[in-house]
């Protein structure tokens, strides 16, 4: 029985993430279509507040579960739209402390949030952002109608972005789950060579991705429907693989031709097809689009394809007995008999940041609000949103590495400058410019999947052209590069001069964390539950995985010459402290597998030839 076609092709290497077309049409439409309601019904300021509240709704528009999108959609909405009015207010007021201390009083308030986790942080970033620009832009008529129309921006991208959800309601979901076993097809393939470790990280992020879109439906007591019934119960196979691929990966043999196939047959038979409901029976299951379905059949025979020939060399690891084996044939014969005590519900949550860093965060972000707009105030006057507002997207130090999030926005304001310039070069035809808004809108999109500094110049196109159409045509082109280079430098100056061990704290608390997990993992897996091993397991890898990435960025971050990260001294290698928690985890995985009787009971699968296996 063979693996289909498209699963199969799609399991070979690590390919690229593809361009999400989808998004980048919600992105045109959701930025283009307020201003053209505006330029037809003669209302251009609230079409173009409201393409403000799209503008942002684009760059938290997400692939997550639509819940979660419309729940980070809603509060960045609702918070932003606080900011605008507080801004608009104090701006209203013609008080000259007003808006400085406005601006003073909220980054106060969103470097209190901002660390407490993925929600408060996109919202205290959009808090500070509608108050630099409802500080910074007048906008006639009543105080209520610019928070209205920056709502109505951000409720259309709400709109097309959850609109998806009433045709392919777990799409989402399956398309996670259907990348556990593509990533555990790779690491199975992987096995033995010099790339298996790599392999079997990919297997972990997809896991921690599947598992944190599968988590609403792991919590839910009782039996579901019978869709995502089907998808837990996959889920749950996709959990006790990569236990699996784990322990093969430490046996440190290749494996037998036809191995790889297994967890493609696996989704094959296990996932329930997109659009189609699933009853008493399953029907033909197709992988992904474009793919020829695949009988469901009997996936035993499955194992009956691996009968034959093997490596000739076993080593001491592996042999016909190999643990990881024996137990990739136990879950083929189990496949479709759930065992839903075994979920575990949900990842153990990183340490958060303590109440020190959380708060010499907040100091440091409002004093460098208020320098950008002191600075602002001396060079532009009360039009010089651009310094504050660049300090609120670039001072993030849970988005990634505080310089090259700075590089990476100067880079894409002077690109963002160059194309626009070239556009009105070209034309100053206000349709025109609302076509151009439109494609730099998808741009945007896209960017903000695969690259900031992209995202940076869709974005920075688009200011351009809402400011012109709300009667600004200054050429203010230098000058927002100057602003955009200051403010990144305020930004630089405050963090790497008063908080420079600020990524290296977060590295070695996620480390410590992790080994500790890992150690856990080590001491309690032969004596507890399926259950709670499964718990332990995940956990540990989730949160090497985590402080895998934390090093990586406090490494990227620049700091003095012979400072190690993290600051420890029992740390000296963090990334082979990492890896070699990595590769005890497995060495347990395989351990507990041989253990195992279930997986004892079945002998392990032979390949095509007549060799003993040497996986």
């Amino acid at each position: 029985m063979k693996a289909p076609h498209g699963l199969k092709k799609a399991a070979h290497g690590f390919p690229p993430a593809p361009v999400p077309l989808a998004a980048a049409a919600r992105g045109a439409v959701a930025l283009a279509l307020p201003l053209l309601l505006g330029v037809w019904t003669g209302a251009v300021v609230p079409a173009v507040i409201a393409g403000i509240g799209a503008l942002w709704g684009v760059s938290q528009d997400g692939a997550d579960p639509y819940r979660l999108r419309v729940r980070r959609l809603g509060g960045m909405g609702l918070a932003a739209a606080a900011g605008l009015l507080a801004g608009e207010l104090a701006l209203r007021s013609g008080h000259p402390a007003a808006v400085p201390g406005c601006l003073v009083a909220l980054a106060l308030l969103a470097g209190s949030v901002s660390l407490r986790g993925p929600l408060g942080s996109v919202c205290g970033m959009h808090l500070l952002l509608g108050a630099t620009i409802g500080s910074g832009i007048p906008v006639p008529g009543p105080w209520w109608h610019a928070p209205l129309a920056l709502l109505a921006g951000v409720g259309l991208v709400v709109a097309l972005s959850a609109a998806p959800w009433l045709w392919r309601r777990y799409g989402i979901e399956r398309a996670a789950v259907l990348a556990v076993y593509r990533a555990a097809s790779q690491a199975l393939a992987a096995a033995g060579s010099p790339a298996a470790e790599d392999a079997r990280r990919h297997l972990t992020a997809a896991l921690d991705h599947a598992h944190q879109v599968m988590g609403r439906h792991l919590a839910r007591p009782g039996r579901p429907r019978p869709e995502p019934a089907a998808l837990r119960d996959a889920f749950h196979t996709a959990v006790r693989l990569g236990e699996v691929a784990s322990a093969l990966v430490w046996e440190g043999r290749p494996l037998p031709r036809g191995a790889a196939d297994v967890p493609l047959l696996l989704a094959a038979r296990l996932l329930p097809p997109p659009g189609r409901r699933i009853g008493g029976t399953r029907p033909e299951l197709p992988g992904p689009a474009g793919a020829p379905p695949t009988p469901s059949g009997d996936l035993t025979s499955s194992a009956d394809d691996l009968t034959g020939s093997v490596d000739a060399e076993a080593g001491p690891r592996t042999g016909p007995g190999s643990p990881g084996l024996r137990a990739l044939a136990a879950l083929v014969a189990e496949a479709g008999r759930a065992r839903p005590d075994e979920l575990p519900v949900r990842l153990p949550a990183a340490p958060r940041h303590g109440r020190a860093a959380q708060l010499r965060y907040t100091v440091l972000l409002a004093a460098c609000v208020l320098l950008a707009q002191l600075c602002a105030q001396a060079l532009h006057g009360p039009r010089g949103y651009w310094l504050p507002m660049t300090v609120a997207f670039v001072y993030k130090p849970d988005f990634g590495p505080v310089a090259r999030r700075a590089l990476h926005r100067c880079a894409g304001t002077v690109a963002g400058v160059a194309a626009i310039g070239a556009v009105t070069l070209l034309t100053t035809d206000t349709y025109a410019l609302i076509g151009a808004v439109a494609a730099f809108g998808a741009l945007m999109a896209v960017g903000v999947r695969h690259h900031y500094a992209l995202a940076t110049t869709g974005l920075t196109a688009i200011v351009f052209v809402l400011v012109d159409l709300l009667g600004d045509h200054r050429a203010l082109y230098g000058a927002r590069i100057l602003d955009t280079a200051l403010a990144a430098a305020i930004v630089l100056v405050a963090h790497l001069a008063l908080w420079p061990r600020s990524a290296a704290e977060r590295a070695t608390a996620l480390t410590e964390a992790a080994l500790a997990a890992a150690d856990r993992y080590r001491r309690l897996a032969p004596e507890v539950t399926p259950a709670q091993r499964h718990a332990l397991r995940r956990g540990a890898y989730h949160l090497l995985a985590e402080a895998r990435r934390a090093v990586a960025h406090a490494q990227s971050e620049p700091r003095r010459p012979g400072r190690r990260v993290p600051d420890r001294p029992e740390l000296s290698d963090p990334v082979e402290a990492v890896a070699a928690a990595e590769r005890l985890c497995d060495a347990v995985s395989a351990r507990t597998l041989g253990a195992d009787p279930a997986a004892r009971a079945h002998p392990a699968p032979r390949c095509a030839g007549a060799c003993p296996v040497g996986g």
